[in-house]
């Protein structure tokens, strides 16, 4: 015979990981009652995510964050209408190989890649964009006056 279990399920942790699933850059760390690290959801990432535009929330914490980090959730969070088509003259061994050159926006590539090749993909190498001659694709130009910096750093108002 089969025991009972005595308890319900935990519902909030089974909420987190499909959460998790859906949105793992929200998934976040907190301390229980008990002292022990569990996982928890970043809300105001997750209504970040949820958005077609910047959420404005509380002062940002400790984390990976650079310049422009909203703005990039919300183009890479945002639909593209384009499609990936194959270039079988410039291929080798195109209907037998197991390896794939795609050439194109990284971010929109993947975005098309996401749902079709799912858990189908071993390895993605992404080269990344140069500035080369005068063709400055890549914006890595980040300095600021002083003052700009300690006004929106919160060290003066």
């Amino acid at each position: 015979m089969d025991k009972l279990k005595m308890h319900s399920p935990n519902l909030v942790d089974q909420n987190i990981d499909k959460l998790a699933q859906l949105f793992p850059n929200c998934v976040t760390e907190t301390k229980g009652d008990d002292g022990k690290l569990r996982k928890a959801i970043d809300f105001d990432q997750l209504k970040q995510e949820l958005s077609r535009n910047i959420v404005e929330g509380p002062q940002e914490r400790y984390q990976l964050s650079w310049p422009g980090k909203r703005e990039a959730l919300l183009t890479a969070n945002a639909p593209i209408a384009k499609t990936l088509r194959p270039c079988r003259e410039e291929s080798v061994n195109f209907d037998t190989t197991e390896n794939l050159f795609i050439e194109g926006d990284n971010l929109d590539v993947l975005k098309l890649l996401q749902e079709t090749y799912l858990g189908k993909v071993k390895m993605i190498y992404i080269d990344p964009p140069y500035n080369t001659g005068k063709d400055f694709i890549y914006e890595d130009d980040f300095a600021e006056d002083i003052d700009i910096y300690i006004k929106r750093s919160n060290q003066k108002r």
